[in-house]
């Protein structure tokens, strides 16, 4: 199964220390050059984690595909969203909540970086989702209570 993944996806996934999981999960994980280019920001925290996973993972876009935006996509969504067509890929990994339902109109199927998170529990790859949470909840991506009482409730897990 091919991955093509999204920015934010990846530095939530890097923050818990589970991109692994995406190497477990899918046989291929690639993502475009401008996704590469703003993960790998000598400003981001997870900058070096990123760079050296995502080595032999960059992928050019062709930019005659197309797919349908609203105003407010960025360049790195965009050309992950192409990548997944050029490459017929399987899954695109976003967490963007605008973001998806872009992918949903191009009729792109996506996942989460916690629906990562559940689908690894699911298949035993690891124990529990809510110290992986909570780990996303101390650095600086926010996380709303909503969508983190879901996604216990969805792993069968409660609040430690």
């Amino acid at each position: 199964m091919i991955l093509v993944a999204d920015c934010s996806a990846l530095v939530a996934l890097s923050v818990c220390g589970s991109l692994n999981l995406l190497e477990q999960l899918f046989t291929s994980i690639v993502v475009p050059e401008t996704v590469y280019f703003e993960a790998t920001r000598p400003d981001k925290k997870q900058a070096q984690a990123l760079k050296t996973f995502l080595q032999g993972k960059v992928r050019q876009v062709n930019m005659q595909t197309y797919v349908f935006l609203d105003a407010y996509a960025d360049a790195g969504e965009t050309e992950a969203m192409l990548l997944y067509k050029q490459l017929a890929a399987d899954k695109l990994l976003i967490d963007d909540k605008r973001g998806r339902k872009v992918a949903k109109i191009n009729q792109i199927s996506t996942i989460g970086s916690l629906g990562v998170l559940l689908v690894a529990k699911e298949k035993g790859l690891i124990v529990e989702v809510a110290p992986l949470l909570q780990q996303i909840e101390q650095s600086d991506i926010y996380l709303s209570p909503d969508l983190i009482a879901t996604v216990l409730e969805l792993a069968g897990e409660s609040r430690n």
